[in-house]
């Protein structure tokens, strides 16, 4: 019982008018509100298991592609009905409103994602009503909400450990009084890895995240509230990731091996995030929110490249390297360990980068009733500024008997030496009036962006501008999109919406964006402990993007491919119901349903040099968005005990456009993964609890790329004790 009065939903920190200008829902409450579709997970469902890992947390959400690759969620791969997944670069990505990618518009590959575990709820917005949150408007929007204000002296502790030397600690304080508020957390997680070195040596990671909150305001009875939140984090990660997976045989005989050639493979980086945030309220009727925020983010991950067997061989990238094994035998040989006959036979590079993101948005929103109407405008501006800076050289390795030996230090801004930057002016306006059961939600967005590049090249590290090379490409679009709402009664109501989506092109002079026209019609059944929501939808993309990544398995230099056009369509279906709630027992037996079916084919021919696309026939499938998802999650929360269990069953995904037959070389593995997790309250604060993933320990393929085959999470678990005070 005392968990989940604890668990309670209070969304937000300052008064309940605010609440829909900086989360994208409302809470559960709101979701009954939004023409369109929406999905809210609060601290009870993040609590059932304390993942930290944003792919397992997002698989209880219909609609959403996820494509896994380091096992832990650190760099993760997020789509939205059909929209590419790679480093969840075309979605709106956002921590408590404010955009979160390094760079969202020059860069937009998310290389940092928000720590998942520290945060107290989720939630995602799809459909028309999600071009507020722009610059992606074609899938949707990800809000993580962090942990608010506490309005009285509490605290709340968290120790767990598992298996392969998993650590994870979370902890915060807070209190406020009538004028001010303010909160300290922590969430730090590390592991020594589940993939085993041939060579010995950690693979795992060690990630620090520290955040600090600062609330004054006015009296609540004051006649015109006020306040201002001042928010700072700073994240600091080393982790020992590689870009070099397996060979087909090699994970059929051992799934967690890591060949020899990734032993000094390690990503160092430092996130930074400042807000302030403004909030007055000069009438009942009116609000307005300023935030302005700053992002800074430095990374190098220091990874192999490429192999070079004989001192006048080619330069064979490690992709290349594992797909033919058998055509390149000699490099393959040196990276499982072989003594190499070339001194500078191992390539690896220093991909390391600085980003920087700041604006200022405001928000002002105007509620009123005129006659049997009910009228809610809501005004937005953003002013945005944000950067790239690539300053790359490459190291030279020799292998010898499974050790590798630096032979040459390379120089600093020799292999990328360039600076991306943009500049964006956006701004929406979105009209919502209620008569009677219906509900009509107008709304127009407009982006102008002026994306640049300066290129310096490879022979000017110091970057004195002898040889640079600049270009630039400007847009400005507009982006309206309309939804409605009909309420058949108190439980029954049926929306539908049509909008247009969008995503900004690269720095190419001319490159065209990315656009669609997107329709989905659902409904919602709620009833006491019974709720269910339906939703159908088509994107249907006049221009389709795809950006090479070196993680989606392409060369890194971010350039954009046009793929022309596409349609994706499918089916959403979530649906929950508690099998006590008509007992008189002091028992709960909630079940959560969620199932997605994606279809998303190209209608056009074409030669792509991207190359998950490759040679496209009209008809052909895209890469990495499975046709079925399903996610069955049931409880047994009883007095002082609680049982959780959650299933996840992911079909085949092809990772190669195609429309035949899937290949099974050109795939990944069907798999149902089920978690399991236990808590026993023992005292009225304090919790013990356990929780093991992947309880199966089923090895199965998750991706053939960035380069070769890459395994799931294997079985972990876990054990922790949590108090609250």
């Amino acid at each position: 019982e005392q968990l989940l009065v604890y668990l309670s939903e209070r969304p937000i920190d300052i008064p309940e008018i605010v609440v829909e200008r900086v989360m994208l829902t409302g809470g559960k409450r709101g979701l009954y509100e939004v023409p369109g579709s929406a999905h809210f997970l609060g601290p009870r469902e993040l609590e059932a298991f304390s993942y930290n890992d944003i792919q397992r947390i997002l698989a209880e959400i219909p609609g959403i592609n996820i494509q896994e690759e380091d096992g832990y969620g650190l760099r993760p791969n997020i789509g939205i009905r059909g929209t590419g997944a790679e480093r969840s670069s075309k979605i709106t990505l956002m921590e408590d409103g404010v955009l979160m990618a390094p760079a969202p518009y020059a860069a937009p590959a998310a290389y940092y994602f928000p720590t998942a575990g520290r945060m107290e709820a989720v939630e995602v917005r799809k459909g028309s009503s999600q071009i507020k949150y722009g610059p992606f408007t074609t899938g949707g929007a990800i809000n993580l909400l962090s942990t608010q204000i506490p309005d009285r002296f509490s605290g709340y502790t968290q120790i767990q450990a598992g298996t392969r030397d998993n650590r994870t600690v979370h902890a915060y304080v807070g209190h406020s009084v009538d004028n001010a508020g303010f909160l300290i957390e922590t969430y730090q997680a590390s592991t020594d890895g589940f993939k085993n070195l041939e060579s010995g040596g950690n693979t795992g990671f060690d990630k620090k995240d520290y955040l600090a909150k600062l609330r004054l305001n006015t009296n609540r009875t004051a006649r015109v509230y006020q306040a201002l939140t001042v928010k700072a984090s700073q994240t600091n990660e080393v982790s020992n990731e590689t870009y070099l997976g397996l060979t087909d045989t090699d994970f059929g005989a051992t799934p967690n091996l890591r060949y020899a050639g990734s032993q000094e493979d390690v990503m160092t980086s430092q996130q930074r995030h400042y807000i302030v945030r403004h909030l007055i309220k000069p009438s009942s009727f009116v609000d307005i929110t300023t935030t302005v925020y700053r992002t800074e983010f430095a990374r190098d991950w220091y990874k192999l490249d490429r192999v070079r067997a004989t001192t006048d061989g080619d330069r064979i990238s490690i992709g290349a390297v594992l797909a033919a094994p058998e055509l390149y035998s000699a490099e393959y040989a040196i990276l499982r360990g072989n003594s190499s006959t070339n001194e500078n036979a191992l390539e690896l590079k220093h991909n390391n980068r600085e980003y920087f993101a700041r604006g200022v948005q405001s928000v002002v929103g105007l509620r009123f009733d005129s006659g049997e109407i009910s009228h809610d405008l809501e005004v937005g501006v953003r002013y945005h500024e944000d950067e790239l800076d690539r300053y790359q050289w490459v190291d030279l390795y020799r292998m010898q008997d499974t050790v590798m030996e630096l032979t040459d230090t390379g120089v600093p801004g020799t292999e990328s030496n360039r600076i991306e930057s943009a500049t964006a002016l956006s701004s929406y306006a979105q009209y919502s009036f209620e008569y009677g059961r219906s509900t009509f939600t107008p709304g127009v967005r407009y982006e102008h962006i002026e994306l640049t590049r300066e290129d310096f090249g490879k022979e000017d590290p110091q970057r004195l501008g002898t040889n640079v090379t600049t270009r630039s490409n400007t847009v400005d679009v507009l982006i309206p999109g309309i939804g409605f709402q009909y309420d058949f009664s108190n439980r029954v109501t049926l929306f539908s919406g049509v909008h247009q989506g969008f995503a900004p092109p690269g720095s190419q002079e001319g490159a065209r964006p990315e656009k669609s026209i997107n329709y989905e019609i659902g409904t919602r059944y709620r009833s006491g402990v019974t709720g269910l929501q339906a939703v159908v939808f088509f994107n249907d993309y006049s221009n389709l993007l795809g950006s090479d990544l070196a993680a989606s398995g392409g060369q890194g230099t971010t350039e954009q491919f046009n793929g022309g056009e596409v349609n994706a369509s499918g089916l959403e279906v979530s649906a929950g119901y508690d099998f006590a709630a008509t007992t008189s027992a002091n028992i709960s037996i909630p079940m959560n349903v969620a199932y997605t079916f994606t279809k998303s084919e190209f209608v056009n021919s074409f030669e792509s040099d991207f190359e998950a696309w490759g040679t496209v026939e009209a008809g052909d499938q895209l890469p990495y968005v499975p046709s079925h998802q399903l996610s069955i999650g049931t409880a047994l929360i009883v007095s002082k005990y609680s049982l959780n269990l959650n299933g996840k069953y992911v079909s085949r995904m092809r990772t190669v456009a195609g429309q035949e037959s899937i290949v099974n070389s050109e795939s990944t593995d069907a798999h149902f993964i089920v978690d399991v997790a236990g808590e026993y309250a023992v005292g009225r604060q304090t919790h013990v609890f356990a929780t093991i993933q992947n309880i199966t320990d089923q090895a199965y393929i998750v991706a053939r790329r960035p380069a070769g085959v890459r395994p799931g999470l294997p079985r972990l678990v876990q054990i922790g004790i949590k108090t609250r005070f």
